[in-house]
Parts: structure tokens; sequence; C-alpha cells
């Protein structure tokens, strides 16, 4: 796994060049490519979450395709359609931009439900179906999607099958005010970006092999499922984690391991992930909404991070 590990050094190095103090996105972002999930970036404008997910799939040297999300956007701005070809005299299929490694959907949540759904069927099956016909994507297959805090105009909140999907959602928050000074020196001029990618697609595709040997005990694997159970019946929740949950919660902490330079997953990984994995898939109870309806977004993460840890600490940890 050095190997693996080496790789995650050099890819936060090469990327904190022009993204400044991000660090705990970029191992997310990394743990999700290499366990085939997906990440949703959620936060306000102007803290580069697109500049992040640009330039990340620029070091990987992948195929990159970014969708801007709008209120008028189809399903078939996103996995393409049949077009009438006058010469031939048939319907040909031209692909939208979901044919690509790494897909960046910003502000997802500006379009409507319809136009989210478009990704559910790529998402987990790596494919799309147009006209009765499947077509497999490439992989690496990674969405990077980014959205606003619901408090905004203009935002449809994803439903629960779409955040499902997603393997993490990461809430950024702003800068500390030494990193900011450091974001104005560095973009108060004009900047040239030149990535030089430090890896290709088959050297990644063969570390997602690797990740996928490492080993997991059955007591890490039992502490899973203890945890994920406490918070369906946590009184707090009307809602507690999927079995998709725990299954993606072993996977990334394979990945985790592995950019760690271990080949066997311990506890502290579980513990690590459990907040990022689960923060968009608990639901607070009709009770508990209404004693925090006056909360912002910031305080309800905190809530539920809160209630998580409580879960964690009512398991005991394996040795």
């Amino acid at each position: 796994m050095e190997e693996i590990k080496n790789f995650y050094k050099n890819l936060k190095e090469e990327i904190s060049k022009y993204v400044i103090g991000r660090e705990k996105e970029i191992k997310y972002i990394t743990v999700a490519l290499l366990s085939e999930g997906h990440v949703l970036l959620e936060g306000v404008p102007g803290i580069a979450k697109t500049l992040l997910a640009k330039i990340f799939a620029q070091i990987l040297d992948l195929k990159f395709k970014r969708i801007q999300f709008t209120p008028d956007l189809l399903p078939a701005d996103i996995i393409g359609s049949y077009v009438f070809d006058m010469k031939s005299q048939q319907f040909v299929f031209f692909e939208g931009p979901i044919f690509t490694n790494i897909l960046l959907a910003d502000e997802i949540n500006r379009a409507p439900p319809k136009t989210q759904s478009a990704l559910l069927e790529a998402m987990q099956e790596k494919q799309i179906t147009v006209g009765g016909i499947t077509r497999l994507l490439d992989k690496p297959f990674l969405v990077i999607a980014t959205q606003n805090p619901l408090e905004l105009e203009g935002t449809y909140p994803l439903p629960e099958a779409q955040l499902d999907r997603f393997m993490f959602r990461i809430v950024i928050n702003y800068p500390n005010p030494q990193e900011e000074v450091e974001v104005i020196r560095k973009y108060g001029r004009n900047l040239e970006i030149n990535v030089n990618p430090i890896i290709n697609k088959g050297e990644i595709l063969r570390f997602i092999e690797e990740v996928e040997k490492i080993h997991v005990v059955q007591d890490v694997e039992k502490y899973v499922i203890d945890v994920i159970n406490r918070t369906r019946f946590d009184k707090r929740l009307a809602l507690g984690g999927s079995t998709r949950a725990a299954v993606l919660l072993i996977r990334a902490s394979k990945a985790l391991a592995a950019i760690n330079g271990r080949d066997y997953v311990i506890p502290d990984d579980i513990k690590e992930l459990l907040f990022p994995i689960l923060n968009h898939r608990l639901v607070l109870s009709v009770e508990y909404r209404n004693i925090s309806s006056s909360k912002q977004a910031n305080e309800l993460y905190s809530d539920i991070k809160g209630i998580i840890e409580d879960c964690m600490k009512s398991v005991q940890v394996p040795r």
C-alpha cells in the first residue's frame, strides 16, 4: 500500500499549489475515487468548490466534464439523446456530458428533481439507458456535485434517493483568516494554472483493484452494523442509516486505510468516516425538528454530528 500512500501524498501537494487549506476535502474525494463512490460538496458560493473538482481531475489526467445545473436543464442535456441524421436517414445517439471519468455537477440543487434524477442510474450502476439501450460508462466514474445551502433562493432540496447515492456529503466552511490572506495573495493577480498530471488512468484502476483486496476483520464489520443500527433506534431521528450506508462505510474505510499505507482497516478509520457518510442520510424526527426549527444549517450539522457521536459511544470498540 506504500504506492497508494505516496500517490495520495503527491496528489495533496500538487492540489495545494492551487487550492488553499482544503486537506480534508482532498482526502475524502480521493477516498471516494479509490472506492468508486461519489461526493457532494456543500457550501456558500465562492469558496473554491468548483476549482477543487477541476484541479483534481486535471492532476489525475482523466476526462472531465462540467454541467452547470439550472432550472431549465433537461435530463437529455445530461445523458444525451437521439437526433435524426438527415444524411443517413436514421436516429443517431449523441452522448451527453455524463460520458466522462469525472463529472462536476455544479450547483446540483438549482435544477428540479426530474433533472437531478437523471444521475441516479449512472451513479449506482455506472451505466445509462436511453431508448431501451443500455450504455456502460467509462471507468473510473466519479460524480463531484456542489450545492448551496438550502436557505438560499432558487434551490431544490435533493430527494433522499438521490442523496443516498452520494458516499460523502462534505460541508465546506470559509477558510480561516491566514488561509484567506494566502488566497488573496495568490489569486489577487492573473494566475495561469498549469497543472501537471501525476498519474494515468491505468494506474488509478489498478489502485482501485488493490483497495478492494484490503482486509476487514469480522469484529470491525460488526462494529459498523452496530453503530448503524443505533441510528435506526435513536428517538431524535426519523430515519437512520441505510444498508447502503454500511456498505459504503466499509468500502470507504478500505480506501482510507490504503492512503494511510495499511492493508487492513482499523476502528479509527470507521470513526473518521461516520460523519461524512451519515450526515446526509439521517433525518431528524418531527419533534426534534420543531425544537431545532430556528437553527441555521451549520447548527443542524452540529446536532447530527452529536447524535452520531452518541451512537458511536454506545457501541463497544473492537480491539
